[in-house]
């Protein structure tokens, strides 16, 4: 090979070696309590500070607290434990209460319990999250937060193989929770559509629903009555000190929930936000539900 020849190929070759991208790192869950799952690179990527609320201040989902709490600190003590599906009402503290009782598991047993968030769009990707947490020797927790699926969607299918079904199964140190507007994770139209037009309308309608049955545990979150919302709004104010009497409070709570059309804690909680800054009072980072 000439030299011009060999200078040129040097060239290329550092060219690919510079657009390649690196390797991974080994994914370690062992350092941080939180990480966050990026499968375009393959890496968990630690969060220092969870968002998340104390659990005593989650209120109107007392039974949701109790079932879930104790199912997770199961797992965390590397006891048998399902996995759940926490659904319906937006706002009602879903994913507040997986965070709470992932905390309260970790006071209980410190280190024990390693939190994973997958998004939505990456749920393809959850055997080769898997793949990567078999070989921990912590325990993680995986949380999707929102899950639903739309009519093209076929990620569902692989979901359900990995939850109960698949070959390798889902390993021992790994438990699922998911939480959705919907109880059957997919629209209604397109439950009753795959039945109207399949030959055998209760087949097709048990592989849309089935997905459901992988999750042991169902928690259902129903909108608050006015007295559970003055429970949530009197919570936090007491919580992060806002001097303000409960006549007023109350008022003022009332009010806010007109103007949003709905009783929720999210609508509770950015009352307690308003009401804070109108007092010129911080709340503390990381508090949000």
């Amino acid at each position: 090979m000439d030299q011009p020849t060999y200078d040129l190929l040097a060239r290329i070759a550092d060219a690919l070696d510079r657009l390649a991208p690196p390797p991974p790192l080994p994914a370690e869950v062992s350092a941080h309590d939180a990480y966050v799952w990026h499968p375009e690179r393959a890496a968990l990527e630690p969060v220092d500070q969870v968002s998340r609320v104390p659990i005593g201040l989650l209120q109107g989902v007392e039974r949701q607290k109790d079932i879930l709490t104790e199912n997770t600190l199961r797992f965390a003590r590397g006891l048998p434990a399902n996995n759940a599906m926490l659904w319906g009402a937006r706002g009602m503290g879903k994913s507040s209460l997986v965070k709470a009782a992932h905390a309260a598991a970790n006071r209980a047993f410190p280190g024990s319990l390693a939190l994973i968030e997958i998004h939505r769009e990456d749920i393809a990707t959850l055997p080769a999250l898997l793949d990567i947490l078999r070989g921990q020797p912590r325990q993680c927790l995986i949380l999707c937060d929102d899950l639903s699926f739309e009519r093209e969607d076929a990620d569902y299918k692989a979901l359900k193989s990995v939850l109960d079904g698949g070959i390798k199964g889902r390993p021992d140190n790994v438990l699922f929770y998911a939480t959705s507007n919907r109880r059957h994770l997919m629209p209604r139209d397109m439950i009753e559509n795959e039945r109207s037009t399949a030959i055998h309308a209760s087949e097709a309608t048990e592989e849309k629903v089935s997905l459901s049955d992988r999750f042991g545990i169902w928690l259902g979150f129903h909108n608050c009555d006015q007295q559970t919302f003055f429970a949530m709004i009197e919570g936090y104010a007491k919580a992060f000190a806002l001097d303000v009497d409960a006549e007023t409070l109350h008022a003022e709570a009332v009010e806010w929930s007109v103007t949003r059309g709905a009783r929720s804690g999210r609508v509770a909680w950015q009352f307690i936000c308003d009401l804070a800054g109108r007092l010129g009072r911080r709340i503390e980072a990381g508090a949000a539900p």
